[in-house]
């Protein structure tokens, strides 16, 4: 069957459709997807104001006519830690379901964390041995760990590229004071978690998903998108050391200039190399290899098990 994942991230709201049934490999059939910014749409209160919701139910709309020219047959969406942490989450729900007819579920830290580390197992396989897992969304920063499909140990804390850009980074380029500041409040932030996974060993594999570390590793010299999904990228702690204070000098626009970076997503780029580096460092890992699945395939997935248990 083709099925649509409508994912209302902090960054984007993207619609991935895959032909997919129990026992197959999903395979991606159509994206469609706009930069949104929920994150950077938050009022003083921590609430999404009117004019973000209003762009976020145009955009749903997009997304499921899209999904109709396509012939999906179910849509799958869901919010992640955008929605779920704005102060009027329940009332950015209930508009969405009002004018677009969908009912948005709004996954956890803990589950994107599980679902994420999911989608790396079956990626890698049960050769890779214990997993450890990190994500850098626009919101959050996801950690997981284990020897199976459900992971030991997952924990989100709240240090997305977009989040902490905005949150911590004020000019163009941010100066040195803001940039130390951010980096001691990263450092910090994992540093809690980091007795939790110890004591379950040291992985065999370690894994990062998500745009800001595919764009880390393609600047250390990994091969380009071009090249195909089975192309084995990584991601090495020297390179990422090297590169951010060279990020810290640059602008905006002349981090765009680098390759494999997005415009869209190059003013966030710095915040999300000091989450990389924080937690490369803090959890002694030299290497990690990027994964092309994350959240999005993570949830197919659950819903491929689910159908194919009843």
């Amino acid at each position: 069957m083709r099925l649509g994942v409508l994912d209302v991230g902090s960054n984007t709201v993207h619609l991935l459709v895959v032909d997919a049934h129990p026992g197959a490999c999903p395979l991606p059939a159509h994206s469609h997807k706009a930069e949104l910014r929920l994150a950077q749409l938050l009022d003083d209160n921590g609430a999404i104001g009117p004019e973000g919701i209003e762009k976020l139910g145009a955009v749903i709309h997009e997304c499921l006519q899209a999904a109709e020219d396509k012939g999906v047959e179910d849509v799958l969406p869901f919010a992640t830690s955008a929605v779920r942490e704005a102060g009027n989450a329940d009332d950015v729900l209930a508009r969405v379901k009002a004018e677009t007819g969908v009912e948005l579920q709004v996954l956890t830290g803990a589950e994107e964390a599980r679902l994420t580390f999911l989608a790396a197992r079956r990626w890698f396989g049960w050769s890779a041995g214990k997993l450890l897992v990190l994500d850098i969304g626009g919101g959050s920063l996801e950690i997981a760990y284990g020897m199976d499909e459900e992971p030991d140990a997952a924990v989100s804390l709240p240090l997305g590229a977009g989040r902490l850009t905005a949150g911590w980074l004020p000019g163009d380029p941010p100066g040195a004071e803001p940039i130390r500041a951010l980096r001691r409040h990263v450092r910090a932030q994992i540093a809690r978690t980091v007795g939790e996974f110890s004591r379950l060993g040291t992985p065999d594999h370690v894994v990062g998903t998500s745009k800001t570390f595919k764009q880390l590793a393609r600047l250390g010299g990994a091969a380009r998108s071009t090249e195909g999904l089975y192309v084995q990228r990584e991601l090495k702690r020297e390179s990422l050391e090297a590169w951010v204070p060279k990020l810290a000098e640059m602008t905006t626009a002349q981090r765009a200039e680098l390759p494999g970076v997005s415009e869209g997503r190059a003013g966030q780029l710095l915040a999300g190399a000091l989450v990389a580096e924080g937690a490369m460092d803090l959890f002694g890992v030299d290497s990690l290899e990027i994964c092309p699945w994350a959240l999005r395939e993570g949830v197919i997935l659950r819903r491929l098990d689910h159908m194919g248990s009843e």
